[in-house]
């Protein structure tokens, strides 16, 4: 069965779900204005659960807080602790195949401990991100990162050779060069490694992109989660495995290495093989973009995730992707209808410590 016809046996599925709702809501309209407004409310219990005032002291535990915040009300607080919830219920369930995905610049803050950490702890069956993530990995892996301010002048940092990304400033040689001098030298190790299958003229597909990850990852040291994403099994997958340092790394490694290829499709069958052979799927997602996009897109084939939590800081009414709630996939396959979701509006470096304390703590 092809993909196509795949996606439409679960999107037939899902309408008939919609079909019902639809005829128990257009017998609804039916009903006299005044009387619709008590019915509607009655039947959907709007009125049931009552906002609860936090009650915080010296003593109050931070797990007590995130707890309060499930009866807060308002306003993201609330989508937080919920989104909390639908995580660990994610994570317990066992036939739940789970995606993680994240934009680059959030590994070039303290975030990428808990990245780590959650790949380190088997969290997440596979990783989607960006070449960027894979550039700050590494770079960090060997080197250090510093604080600096959002309004520094950006023509004095070009001239001492220090990029700013936000509020973090990385030393021009913490980067590109190092990341060069670092990467080279193992994608010529696993060139040696695999030169009589590359030169083979039975080769007809080129090396997967999560393929040479796995071997940088094994280079890196305890702080990387490449490293733990090797260690662990977890393939990587980055569509955009070009769009960054490592990415160009690679490019240059083929121009004196011209049997070198890359076969991104190689990852999309991995990705496949996933989707079509999971019973459940789940992802948190963190950031838009490419990542977040890709990781709903391989959804949609099997009638979309059945948990999703998404956090971003974009609107939706520019039409974007990276604003665009985790709802708005439904009306797309990619989320099922009955799918446990919550978008979460907030800075992804703001709340990731506390949602990862709330499914580490007891």
């Amino acid at each position: 069965m092809n993909y196509i016809k795949r996606k439409e046996r679960h999107r037939k599925n899902n309408n008939n779900d919609l079909k019902e709702n639809n005829i128990n809501s257009n017998s609804k309209r039916k009903i006299k204005n005044n009387d619709a407004i008590v019915k509607h409310s009655s039947d959907l219990e709007y009125l049931s659960k009552t906002v609860s005032d936090y009650s915080i002291n010296r003593n109050t535990s931070l797990k007590q807080i995130l707890s309060g915040m499930a009866d807060s009300g308002g306003f993201e607080g609330r989508h937080l602790a919920y989104g909390i919830e639908i995580l660990k219920k994610m994570i317990e369930e066992k036939n739940c195949t789970r995606f993680l995905s994240f934009v680059g610049a959030l590994v070039s803050t303290g975030n990428r401990g808990i990245i780590r950490d959650m790949i380190k702890n088997r969290m997440f069956d596979c990783v989607i991100t960006t070449c960027g993530a894979l550039d700050h990995d590494i770079a960090k892996s060997f080197s250090s990162y510093y604080e600096g301010d959002f309004r520094l002048n950006d023509q004095f940092l070009l001239e001492k050779e220090i990029h700013r990304l936000g509020n973090i400033l990385i030393p021009n040689n913490n980067y590109g060069p190092l990341i060069e001098t670092k990467i080279q030298p193992i994608l010529q190790e696993f060139y040696n490694i695999n030169k009589s299958r590359l030169q083979s003229q039975s080769q007809s597909l080129g090396l997967a992109p999560s393929e040479i990850l796995r071997f940088i990852g094994s280079h890196l040291n305890e702080s990387s989660f490449l490293y733990w994403a090797t260690k662990n099994d977890i393939p990587v997958i980055v569509p955009g495995i070009v769009d960054g340092a490592v990415g160009n790394q690679i490019w240059l490694f083929n121009q004196s290495h011209k049997d070198f290829k890359v076969d991104v499709l190689r990852d999309q069958t991995i990705l496949s093989e996933m989707i079509f052979d999971a019973k459940m799927t789940g992802a948190f997602m963190m950031g838009g973009g490419l990542s977040k996009h890709h990781t709903l897109w391989w959804n949609q084939y099997r009638g979309g995730l059945d948990y999703a939590v998404y956090i971003t800081t974009a609107s939706e009414w520019d039409g974007s992707l990276s604003g665009a709630p985790v709802a708005e996939a439904i009306s797309w396959g990619k989320v099922t209808t009955q799918a446990k979701q919550v978008t979460i509006h907030a800075d992804v470096s703001t709340v990731l410590p506390f949602i990862y304390y709330g499914l580490v703590s007891k």
